[in-house]
């Protein structure tokens, strides 16, 4: 008899079969004398949609609301529904004597085994395969520790009402705002507090006003020193900025104090995915959801980097055996930052990281131990892999220690400040990208307390204060984290369906509401928009999950604030105008259009919901770029097929079916894979075997 191993995913499954002997490969499993290996692919089964219930659903209206089925049932994703039908096929085999939930170690991972589980009728035996990290020793002793699947109840109870929760609300909401102001208005349990963040940034600038205030330079010897007074360095009175002036102008100044302090920096903790995102957006400017898929693509294409969608930033004890070779793996791509580590052996210094405690669903995000060939990756796989692997580096190095140093000058009673930062050892940061340290020039640690200098030059600056900056990715990512809006793996998302749904528009880096934005927080529920509410659902949701927590009581709630937040705005005598309604007319219907900015360009979209009529505005936009100033082209088809031309520059390109080049990276799978088919491969040249496999290829 065997057992069927549920993972979430085909590269979790795989290195699970090869750990557990599994070499029979198959379309959807793979199979080996005690077990089969299948695979979900994310989410296979969904909670059932309004029109699964009732066919009129399917159509929107206002009188229908709320929805609240007495019981939610669930169905199978179209997209992926063959996968599910294998798992379903192998479910019936007589030769099963139980099942094992592999999938992820968390909340959204029991929910995803659980459901399929469910739509399958399983029958047998579950049990559960907890483990946090993917190495093959913790999953060779997590197979001979599998739990029981009931020990985990409570954290599906915990997931199954966050997803009946943001159904409930979200898609209840959603329907009732669209329908009454006849427009579509998106809201939900996460996007909404999310935008309503960004708006108060908005009202806090709008309502800024600029005050004046004058800071004192003072340049005493060849030090330079500002003005400070109980820790304050402005002045909001021009003329007491002129009287110390006047005061201090010409006169000696005395050292009265020097204060210098030796300080550590501790090694930073590796990434979770959340940091990383920060990072990235500050670094490079990526936004939150260009991070994760270069971040997938690094993780399962080019498997160079750990499970991706973590909140954790510490590892396993059981991963410091592999430490050794993760930095061998490195050390060709990375020779001059690993010698140092290696010459101690490749001793981890930041102990603190190994905590089991504080792993959660994964650990941090590091690299594996596969050889990197950087040639292979784009400019901005290579920007987040080299990112990753230093914080990683760091854990090898010694700390950062540096000295602050501090004089406090008094001319005619006013006081002076000037400090420096001396490093003492550079440890970690001499490997770390965009932590350069501004060279000192270490005159503070040569003056004497009494000493005293003459003051050479003394200016007033004239400055406004300046209003806060709107968020950036990096600044509202925090501000969701603070607030537990979403999880690492969906803040991305949110972020990408505030800006689709034109809510939100992004310039520059940094995220503007637009005039929909504005008018939909102003007919949103004050409770729905405040972060608080959901970080007390968050809150009920983990004591659910540590069987603390009442799930009935909880969906019970969330039925009741459904009703309110529905009877709320069908009562509500607020009104909403779309800001995009332009002057041209529907061919179909007669109604206006709305202009709606997409990817691909600008389209113009029936405002008359039944109807539903579009065109595009602008030509589409190709992926491919002009060759003079880089952007992409739009796509036009004349009499002589399909062409590009840039807008800009005005160049036009065919458009051709020519063959795909291959990277370097298939060259290397293509040699391997023929020298193994045929001994004699080996002894042909480099350009012979190239070319062989080059052509078998095409």
């Amino acid at each position: 008899m065997k057992s069927l191993v549920l993972a979430e995913k085909p590269s979790v499954a795989r290195d699970l079969a090869r750990v557990l002997g599994c070499k029979q490969n198959n379309k959807n499993y793979i199979e080996g004398p005690k077990h089969i290996v299948t695979w979900a692919l994310g989410h296979l089964v969904e909670l059932k949609m309004p029109e699964d219930y009732n066919k009129e659903y399917k159509t929107w209206r206002l009188e229908d609301l709320p929805i609240i089925p007495n019981h939610m049932g669930l169905k199978t994703i179209r997209k992926t529904s063959h996968q599910y039908k294998a798992i379903e096929r192998l479910s019936k085999r007589k030769d099963l004597k139980d099942l094992v939930i592999a999938t992820d170690a968390g909340r959204e991972g029991e929910l995803v085994a659980r459901w399929i589980i469910e739509r399958i009728h399983w029958k047998k035996p579950i049990k559960r395969l907890w483990i946090s990290s993917q190495t093959d020793r913790a999953i060779r002793d997590g197979f001979k520790q599998l739990k029981p699947a009931k020990q985990y109840d409570d954290l599906y109870q915990s997931a199954v009402c966050r997803a009946e929760a943001d159904w409930l609300i979200g898609l209840n909401v959603t329907r009732a705002l669209t329908t009454k102001y006849d427009d579509p208005l998106s809201a939900g349990r996460v996007q909404t507090p999310t935008l309503s963040m960004i708006l108060d940034r908005e009202k806090e600038i709008q309502s800024f006003r600029p005050q004046e205030y004058w800071t004192i330079a003072a340049k005493f010897g060849p030090l330079k020193a500002a003005w400070e007074r109980n820790g304050e360095k402005r002045l909001f009175d021009e003329k007491m900025a002129q009287a110390i002036h006047g005061k201090v102008n010409g006169k000696m100044g005395a050292v009265r104090d020097i204060n210098r302090k030796e300080k550590v920096e501790q090694h930073p903790l590796p990434y979770d995915l959340t940091e990383l995102q920060r990072d990235a957006n500050r670094r490079f400017g990526f936004s939150a959801k260009k991070t994760l898929n270069t971040l997938q693509r690094l993780y399962e294409h080019y498997k160079l980097v750990t499970y991706p969608r973590t909140d954790s930033r510490y590892l396993t004890k059981d991963m410091e055996a592999t430490m050794f070779d993760r930095l061998k793996a490195l050390s060709s791509s990375y020779k001059a930052e690993i010698q140092p580590i290696l010459k101690q052996k490749g001793r981890v210094v930041a102990k603190k990281v190994f905590n089991d405690a504080k792993v959660t669903d994964h650990h941090a995000i590091i690299p594996t131990d596969e050889t990197p060939f950087l040639g292979d990756l784009t400019s901005d796989e290579r920007k987040l892999y080299d990112i990753i692997v230093r914080r990683f580096l760091t854990l090898f190095y010694p700390s950062y220690k540096y000295a602050s140093i501090q004089v406090t000058i008094d001319a005619e009673g006013e006081t002076f400040v000037a400090r420096e930062t001396a490093v003492i050892d550079k440890g970690f940061k001499a490997i770390t990208s965009g932590d350069e340290e501004k060279e000192a020039n270490h005159q503070l640690e040569n003056l004497k307390r009494g000493q005293t200098l003459s003051t050479k030059e003394l200016t007033i600056d004239k400055r406004l204060t300046e209003p806060p900056n709107r968020y950036s990715e990096a600044d509202l990512l925090s501000r969701m984290e603070k607030y537990g809006l979403g999880t690492p793996a969906t803040r991305a998302d949110i972020i990408e369906k505030l800006l689709s749904s034109q809510s939100v528009d992004r310039k520059n880096g940094r995220l503007y509401p637009t005039p929909k934005g504005k008018q939909l927080i102003d007919l949103v529920n004050d409770e729905l928009k405040s972060p608080e509410l959901t970080a007390s659902w968050e809150r009920q949701l983990e004591d659910i999950a540590r069987g603390k927590g009442n799930p009935n009581a909880f969906l019970s709630n969330i039925r009741k604030k459904t009703k309110w937040l529905v009877s709320e705005i069908k009562t509500s005598d607020k009104s909403y105008r779309a800001h995009n309604i332009t002057g041209s007319k529907c061919p179909e219907c007669g109604s206006l259009m709305k202009e709606i900015k997409g990817k691909d360009g600008r389209i113009l979209v029936c405002s008359n919901r039944e109807c539903g009529h579009r065109k595009r505005k602008d030509p589409k936009l190709s992926n491919r770029r002009c060759p003079q100033c880089h952007k992409r082209m739009e796509i036009h088809k004349g009499n002589a097929g399909v062409y590009f031309q840039c807008r800009n520059c005005n160049v036009v390109e065919k458009a051709d079916n020519q063959k795909k080049a291959v990277t370097k990276r298939e060259e290397r799978q293509l040699l391997k894979k023929y020298s193994k088919q045929d001994d004699s491969f080996a002894n042909n040249s480099l350009a012979d075997a190239l070319k062989s496999a080059l052509k078998d290829k095409e």
